[in-house]
């Protein structure tokens, strides 16, 4: 016999989330767990990255094949493998019970840990003037998301992959304002993929439909907070 929690109507325990409403067809659950894996917030922006060193080579004219083969390793190990590591770290030691982060207190360690990581590589990408101001930008973008998804940690569990959908779509809306080239279909691209990102953490998470959209909203104004910090500091 099945055994399930019941509430009041209108009220949910303390960690309890109603997930009745997901879709329980297994195809669609796996579909949605591929995608929430493919475009994981560790991945984007390396994705990101590997777009503008192959789609936009003259704003990196003065790299040779191997400066821009090291800094999409820079951006694989400060984006992707420190953070997977300190996670799999903190999961070994018993600090977190998950990889997967399922509550707001096991996310505090890898967003301390994800915000020394950023911060260390804004700093480095800002004071080597070699670098385009669209790679200041990003870096730039992601540690002042990572900062304020750790402050909204206190309040809700908001979710990263929608912040970092949020950096996407606003990072290719304004490329496109400041490029000659039409970036029309790269923009519908990006909105498509948050798109297809939120609805399937919808499904295949417990988020509530808050979480999904602060996310958003944390991480497009992250990349405009970046924009207006750039022009202010020395």
């Amino acid at each position: 016999m099945e055994h399930r929690l019941s509430t009041l109507p209108g009220k949910e325990l303390p960690g309890y989330r109603n997930t009745d409403h997901q879709p329980r067809h297994p195809a669609i659950r796996v579909a949605a767990m591929i995608i929430s894996y493919i475009f994981h917030p560790l991945f984007v922006p390396v994705y990101i990255m590997a777009f503008l060193l192959g789609y936009q080579p003259i704003l990196f004219s003065g790299y040779g094949p191997g400066a821009k083969a090291l800094l999409l390793v820079r951006f694989i190990l400060l984006y992707t493998f420190f953070p997977l590591v300190t996670v799999l770290l903190a999961k070994g030691l018993g600090f977190l019970q998950s990889i997967h982060l399922k509550t707001q207190k096991e996310r505090i360690i890898p967003y301390i840990a994800c915000g020394i990581y950023y911060f260390w590589m804004c700093y480095v990408v800002r004071n080597q003037p070699e670098n385009p101001r669209e790679t200041v930008l990003l870096t730039m973008a992601i540690f002042i998301a990572s900062s304020a998804g750790l402050m909204a940690n206190i309040y809700m569990k908001v979710s990263m992959h929608a912040m970092s959908m949020g950096v996407l779509v606003m990072f290719m809306a304004v490329l496109g304002t400041s490029q000659a080239t039409n970036y029309t279909l790269y923009a519908s691209v990006a909105v498509f993929i948050a798109g297809l990102v939120c609805t399937a953490r919808l499904i295949v998470s417990d988020h509530s439909n808050k979480e999904i959209y602060t996310g958003l909203i944390i991480g497009a104004a992250s990349y405009l907070a970046a924009i207006w910090a750039d022009g202010i500091l020395p």
